[in-house]
């Protein structure tokens, strides 16, 4: 998920996802230790949504407006 498409969700919609990602990162990382991860990049891939997701949960708390170019 990119910062662009965030930015088009609602605060509710962020928070869903956020819930959906950090479940997403636990059983990923339940299959690592048992051996059964299949695709190991996806680790950091959820990890650094989970991050995009609290930035802007946090930029909409400070009142912070972001724009994006293009």
């Amino acid at each position: 998920m990119k910062a662009k498409e965030l930015l088009e969700l609602t605060t509710a919609e962020i928070e869903q996802k956020l819930a959906e990602f950090k479940e997403e990162l636990f059983n990923l990382r339940f299959q690592s230790a048992t051996g059964q991860l299949e695709n190991p990049t996806r680790l950091g891939q959820v990890r650094k949504d989970i991050a995009r997701c609290k930035t802007a949960l946090r930029e909409r708390e400070l009142g912070i407006e972001r724009r994006t170019q293009g």
